[in-house]
């Protein structure tokens, strides 16, 4: 069992993080900003895709682990289709981006926490054991406009 243990400074890397956090679940209540840190923190129930493998075989067992994920050197917050006071909500996490010195976490149903910061400063570090899941997240596919 290897457990993740990532940091990103420039795009490239925070694009592999997004990857490996894709479909996590997130709750409201595990995500916090301290100004005075200049951080903000989430634990994310993660998708263990970097053991998922490549086709799906039937009754294959995947896996889910407990993910801190944090960001440094972060001015300020902005949440847009989030109700922060829906603490007990759980949240998709869909991807992250980032550039120009802002951090979107984009979630399902179009919600957004951005971050603005002065650079690109992620750390994210698996903790607990996995744990077996029989569901592989699945997306729509994307209409061909051809």
């Amino acid at each position: 069992m290897t457990l993740l243990k990532l940091k990103a400074g420039d795009t490239e890397d925070l694009e592999t993080i997004a990857v490996l956090l894709q479909d996590s679940v997130v709750p409201m209540s595990e995500m916090a900003f301290k100004r005075e840190e200049q951080r903000f923190a989430m634990v994310a129930n993660r998708f263990r895709w970097e053991t998922a493998g490549g086709e799906r075989v039937e009754g294959q067992i995947f896996e889910r682990v407990h993910c801190g994920v944090r960001f440094e050197e972060v001015t300020s917050v902005r949440v847009q289709n989030l109700d922060q006071n829906r603490r007990d909500d759980i949240l998709s996490l869909l991807t992250i981006s980032g550039g120009g010195g802002v951090i979107d976490l984009m979630f399902a149903a179009g919600g957004v926490v951005r971050l603005e910061v002065d650079c690109i400063a992620c750390r994210l570090e698996d903790f607990d054991r996995p744990w077996p899941t029989q569901w592989l997240p699945a997306h729509p596919e994307e209409a061909d406009d051809g």
